[in-house]
């Protein structure tokens, strides 16, 4: 049996033109992607484990591993590089001693503090580029956003804790 999706047929047309035009915008934006984050030299499931902790905050091992689809041995590994160039430090639960939490250590934080403020000065220019009536459309249009992701948030059941 074919699982129904949700909303009225246009509001499904509507919503793939909606990401028909996003995947032009980012192809649009791609070229002022900061070249902080192109020479920065980790491998791309390095930066899947940078972008989830950054994302969530310190996280445990095992939901690193669940988030990413891989096995615990191998996020061992790829945490492990992320740990000696001094991106990343593991630290054990004061509670669960079994338990070990990945965070970003000083240099790392200073390193994605960067990568934000590079990534925002290229936005800003994109910004500066709009009238003010343009420039409110983003606003709301962003409040929608963020109010819909939150709505689809509460509405996910909760991520794995092992």
């Amino acid at each position: 049996m074919k699982k129904k999706l949700p909303g009225s047929p246009a509001q499904r047309e509507m919503v793939e033109q909606t990401l028909q035009f996003a995947d032009k915008v980012a192809r649009e934006l791609l070229p002022l992607t900061p070249k902080e984050t192109l020479l920065l030299d980790v491998s791309m499931a390095q930066l899947k484990v940078m972008f989830v902790i950054f994302l969530r905050g310190p996280v445990r091992m095992g939901t690193l591993a669940h988030d990413l689809g891989v096995s615990l041995p191998t996020i061992t590994e790829i945490v492990n590089r992320l740990e000696k160039r001094d991106i990343i430090v593991r630290e054990l639960d004061p509670e669960d001693r079994r338990v070990v939490y990945c965070r970003f250590t000083e240099n790392g934080q200073k390193v994605l503090n960067q990568l934000w403020a590079s990534a925002r000065k290229r936005t800003k220019q994109i910004l500066n580029a709009l009238s003010v009536e343009d420039l409110s459309v983003v606003q709301q249009s962003l409040g929608i956003l963020l109010k819909a992701g939150q709505i689809t948030r509460q509405n996910e059941p909760t991520a794995a804790k092992s």
